[in-house]
């Protein structure tokens, strides 16, 4: 199976298709059926001075103007088709030396491939689920795999999985999405390898997290919200319960300082929630832009730098920091597992670490909801991680992954 490349820059918006033709195409039918109706006229005329019976002079022009009306409607009928099937197209004409219009057709058939997969898993309030998928990520018993199981076990999850989308980055990521799972998309980038496991802060890494924050961009100029998740993030509850009404842009913390409006929380990038508005579309176009600015940087670290810029003030967006009672991780665990949303492997480098984990938090998830209903509300049961994913494999570090 082969994936269509997709071009790094965003998808544009949908334009309507042209109409000009069609009513170019019913002028010239006018004129043509005026043309005729005046010839016949003249021909009236000087059959007027021949010696034929009226009656027949009569007949003979009513025959002839029936026909012409008969010529010029079907004329017009054609014309009116012909315009319609060609405008129904907003594809340029593809000629091989010209390689900007066969970008652009590209391009296009990527937009209308998207729009389809989001539509379809869109819930009613067009909110989708996103996550990303690489071919390490994507080998049997591995991340993918626990993250679907997650939502299979969890309070109200497994419905969930009807408005998941996963964003393949590699042919084999792709081709493993379609065994598991009934939405994908393959967001290849040009002479861009994701396939391999992307070690923290390497320059795979970092392509792939831009990457990320673009294709995100182009989601919310599509009109959708969405609930981006990494895959080494179990879901253990419904999340849309927690979630706060009044914000634009809420995100997860590896560690929470006790008030969600707190711009000192430390904000993870792995978990978010974005409703579709200018102020998002403002703010994740300024946190693509500002690559530039930190090169070197990682989308989080990018952006706890730019959430104290007074753009972000300017733009009037409302940012929100989820507690980790509710939303935990290997680095702020949720201690209670009756409030616990999701668990996020992070404070953690390795994949054979994280997958190891993943495993032991889905073991602790299944001994919780065995418990007796009085028994599971005295929180008895605790988490058992991190294990192979302890700080001290990060002291090699500067930052979380």
């Amino acid at each position: 199976m082969t994936i269509p490349h997709s071009p790094a820059s965003r998808f544009p918006r949908r334009r309507s298709p042209p109409a000009a033709a069609a009513s170019s195409s019913v002028s010239i039918s006018f004129v043509t059926s005026s043309s005729a109706v005046s010839s016949a006229a003249t021909m009236l005329h000087e059959s007027s001075t021949t010696l034929l019976p009226r009656a027949a002079i009569i007949l003979v022009f009513l025959a002839f103007s029936g026909f012409l009306l008969y010529v010029s409607t079907n004329s017009l009928s054609f014309r009116r088709l012909s315009s319609a099937s060609f405008s129904f197209s907003s594809f340029p004409s593809i000629s091989p030396s010209t390689a900007d219009d066969s970008e652009a057709v590209s391009l296009a058939k990527e937009q209308e491939k998207l729009e389809r997969i989001l539509e379809e898993a869109a819930m009613d309030n067009t909110t989708v689920i996103l996550t990303t998928l690489n071919e390490a990520w994507a080998a049997p018993n591995s991340v993918i795999d626990l993250f679907l199981k997650s939502f299979r076990l969890g309070n109200g999850t497994e419905r969930l999985l009807n408005h998941l989308v996963i964003i393949a980055l590699d042919q084999k990521a792709f081709e493993r999405c379609h065994v598991l799972h009934r939405h994908c998309f393959a967001l290849v980038t040009e002479g861009v390898d994701f396939h391999q496991e992307a070690y923290f802060m390497t320059q795979a890494y970092l392509k792939m997290m831009w990457r990320r924050i673009e294709f995100l961009l182009s989601v919310l100029e599509m009109g959708y919200d969405f609930v981006f998740t990494d895959a080494d993030i179990m879901w253990f509850s419904d999340p849309f319960p927690r979630f706060y009404s009044d914000a634009d842009f809420q995100i997860a913390c590896d560690y929470f300082l006790g008030n969600p409006d707190d711009m000192q929380n430390s904000p993870n990038g792995g978990f978010n929630y974005v409703k579709s508005n200018n102020r998002s579309i403002e703010f994740y176009k300024f946190w693509y832009s500002s690559r530039k600015t930190y090169p070197g940087a990682h989308d989080q670290d990018v952006l706890n730098l730019i959430k104290f810029d007074p753009f972000i003030s300017q733009i009037g967006i409302k940012i929100k920091f989820l507690d980790t009672a509710f939303f935990g991780g290997l680095c702020e665990a949720s201690k209670d597992l009756n409030l616990v949303c999701t668990m996020h492997a992070n404070c953690c480098v390795g994949l054979d670490n994280k997958v190891n984990d993943l495993r032991v938090m889905l073991q602790d998830w299944r001994a919780f909801i065995s418990l007796p209903l009085d028994l599971k509300n005295e929180s008895i049961i605790s988490w058992s991680v991190p294990q192979k994913c302890s700080l001290d494999s990060l002291h090699h570090n500067d930052s979380i992954p």
